[in-house]
């Protein structure tokens, strides 16, 4: 009964709920529809959290992609030792700098007394299911080796399943506990994105290709600025 809920109802119930959510948000109020950065209460700690998180995080995203469309290539891959040692110890690299620099984020929020006046109960919540995420996955490559391989030939035949709405729960139930706790912290991940700062994930910086450019001053002489001859 667990199984079919967590991975036969849970993933449709979580992207309707994206779906919708992110639609009202999105035409409700557009300025919030951002990661409303707080760059401006602080930089440091935020510039050394934040580019270790994104090139981790999306490195290890890129390669669950590639391994949900390409799968017999990834086993092909895999089919030789040291071309799958290669792509593992490369996945769990990325995978620690991303746990590394969601720890200095956290550690940022925790303890800077600008930051935390701004810190919402969602961005708490978004904070501890990142972490989960991000520890399971660690385990789980530390723990269960070559996922690289068994994530191709059971997880993405189970995912594609799920997609042709004919879920197949078959390939989830031997899975071990941290294996399902990953795939169900996931779903829902998914389903929070709309309430919180993770929506910005959703939108493509297109328009910055035409939008007119922007023009940041951090210091400025505001006493001659205001001088009526300039």
């Amino acid at each position: 009964m667990i199984d079919t809920v967590a991975f036969g109802i849970l993933p449709y119930v979580v992207v309707a709920v994206e779906l919708v959510g992110s639609l009202w948000r999105f035409y409700a109020n557009r300025f919030k529809f951002s990661s409303l950065s707080s760059e401006f209460l602080e930089s440091r700690q935020l510039f050394w959290g934040s580019v270790p998180w994104h090139y981790g995080i999306l490195t290890v995203l890129l390669g669950h992609v590639i391994g949900f469309m390409f799968p017999r290539e990834v086993l092909l891959w895999n089919s030789v030792p040291v071309r799958l040692l290669i792509l593992e110890v490369t996945a769990l690299t990325f995978g620690v700098q991303a746990l590394i620099g969601l720890c200095m984020l956290i550690y940022r929020r925790a303890t800077n007394a600008r930051i935390r006046a701004v810190t919402s109960p969602m961005d708490i919540v978004v904070l501890l299911l990142l972490l989960n995420q991000v520890v399971t996955g660690v385990g789980i490559a530390i723990t269960y080796r070559w996922g690289s391989s068994w994530y191709a030939a059971a997880l993405v035949p189970y995912l594609r399943s799920v997609f042709m709405f004919q879920p197949n729960l078959e390939y989830m139930a031997p899975m071990p506990w941290m294996v399902k706790l990953h795939v169900i912290n996931a779903f829902l991940i998914v389903g929070i994105l709309p309430f919180t700062r993770l929506v910005h994930f959703l939108l493509l910086p297109i328009s910055y290709l035409w939008r007119p450019y922007q023009l940041v001053i951090w210091n400025r002489d505001w006493k001659k600025w205001r001088k009526p001859a300039r």
